[in-house]
């Protein structure tokens, strides 16, 4: 019997905000001492055992860049509690499994909103930035490659759904 290794869990937010009647996305540099340092990012994490999805995603974008989650698409519908198990459901706008490269993540990603002050760098981002939607859209179409893998389907897909 070989032991299994299983995908890890993870959530990230595209965190929107209306800057002047301009949509702004809160992009980052990803800064984790490894190869992938300096790739554009959206705020991610991977998720603890048993810690509930929005607290993590809550828990993720706080540290690396200061802002509180105000609010959530896809909030949980219903929590259920029987004997030792609570469980709850959820919709994510995007769910995105890498099948190879780097780890084994299946990664959860909301569309959310926020508030409070930025910071400058954080344990595993820097250049923490409001970005113009489109100007992330035009990089994106023309440049894949400055981004972190796993953002870019859920990327793609917001643009694409906000056409």
């Amino acid at each position: 019997m070989t032991n299994e290794i299983f995908a890890k869990p993870a959530v990230g937010a595209i965190i929107e905000k209306d800057i002047n009647g301009i949509r702004h996305i809160l992009i980052q540099k990803r800064q984790k001492n490894s190869s992938e340092d300096g790739l554009l990012e959206i705020p991610a994490g991977k998720i603890r055992e048993f810690e509930n999805i929005f607290q993590a995603l809550k828990r993720e974008v706080k540290e690396e860049t200061g802002l509180t989650i105000t609010s959530i698409i896809g909030k949980e519908c219903q929590t259920i509690k029987t004997g030792l198990y609570s469980t709850t459901d959820f919709s994510p706008f995007c769910i995105t499994q890498n099948l190879s490269g780097g780890y084994s993540l299946i990664l959860f990603t909301f569309i959310c909103s926020g508030e409070g002050e930025l910071y400058e760098k954080s344990d595993e981002s820097s250049d923490i930035k409001w970005i113009p939607a489109n100007e992330i859209k035009l990089l994106l179409d023309a440049h894949p490659e400055k981004f972190f893998p796993m953002h870019i389907n859920s990327l793609k897909k917001y643009f694409k759904r906000s056409n």
